[in-house]
């Protein structure tokens, strides 16, 4: 590969919009002709993909992959440009197969899934690139994680394609797993208890509660008693077992919790394209423009 100048590479990039590897590799594939390495590039799609990187890729799909017995499972987001591509077979295929091979090669990051092999002599990354070569949008695998549950279980929940949540307990009760999990997606806890919140977030919180109090008029004790009430309303309302359990609102998840004698060890809530800075477009005008080959 040292044959190959840099200058060379540089031009490959140019012409093509791809990687610096990639043109290079392509280079060396065809002993150094670039007219000969960008046909090569154009015929697997490297070119067609790179082009695309650039697009914004705000829709897609979660999907999770669960081991039999409930102890090893995988969330994972898949982004594409288009609502419908996302509900298309063959973008969601492409996601499951992926979840289950972070799941079952207990993957680290997105950039070892994206090495992993996806079919024979074909990485994620490769099988990503056709993707896009063929149906057109830029495509990306964002993020996924893994639990690995010890003595207990993980549950999950799917809300369609755009919530999915992942619950691991300190028993085997599955159905409460999947129920907290259910719960986490409808009322998006931001931590486990009020210890698990950010010092600097309970801070704000109480500066602000101190600051409405005040307002009152009404004398310090009083105001602290204020402040405090405040605080207890707000930590039921944004931790997970001080919030009423959805699915019956007389008990909290802490009392669910200690009826079932069990323990929330961790949860995961993944809403789909949070985050992503969306591209705003109008569909009229571009379609114009497609039909008078702009």
């Amino acid at each position: 590969m040292s044959e190959i100048s840099a200058k060379l590479v540089k031009e490959l990039r140019e012409r093509t919009g791809a990687g610096m590897m990639e043109c290079k590799k392509a280079l060396v594939e065809m002993k150094g002709d670039i007219e000969a390495a960008i046909e090569h590039m154009r015929k697997t799609g490297l070119a067609k993909a790179d082009k695309k990187a650039g697009r914004v890729a705000a829709e897609g799909v979660l999907v999770v992959s669960t081991s039999d017995d409930n102890k090893h499972v995988t969330i994972l987001e898949a982004n594409c440009e288009t609502d419908f591509v996302a509900m298309g077979d063959e973008f969601r295929s492409f996601a499951e197969r992926l979840a289950d091979i972070a799941r079952s090669q207990n993957l680290a990051d997105v950039d070892a899934l994206n090495a992993a092999e996806f079919a024979p002599g074909v990485t994620a990354d490769e099988r990503r690139r056709e993707l896009v070569a063929k149906i057109g949008e830029n495509m990306n695998i964002r993020r996924f994680e893994t639990y690995n549950a010890g003595n207990g279980v993980v549950g999950s929940y799917l809300h369609g394609k755009k919530i999915g949540v992942l619950v691991e307990i300190s028993t085997s009760d599955i159905e409460l797993a999947k129920d907290i999990a259910m719960h986490v997606a409808a009322s998006n806890p931001l931590a486990l208890d009020a210890a698990s919140l950010s010092p600097e977030f309970i801070a704000k919180e109480r500066e602000i509660a101190q600051a409405k109090a005040e307002q009152s008029g009404k004398p310090a004790n009083i105001i602290e008693k204020m402040v405090e009430g405040a605080m207890k309303k707000l930590f039921s309302e944004v931790t997970l077992k001080g919030q009423s359990f959805v699915k019956n609102g007389d008990i909290t998840v802490e009392q669910l919790l200690k009826e079932k004698g069990a323990e929330v060890v961790r949860f995961t809530r993944y809403e789909l394209g949070e985050g992503i800075e969306k591209e705003e477009s109008d569909f009229v005008a571009e379609v114009m423009a497609q039909a008078k080959g702009v």
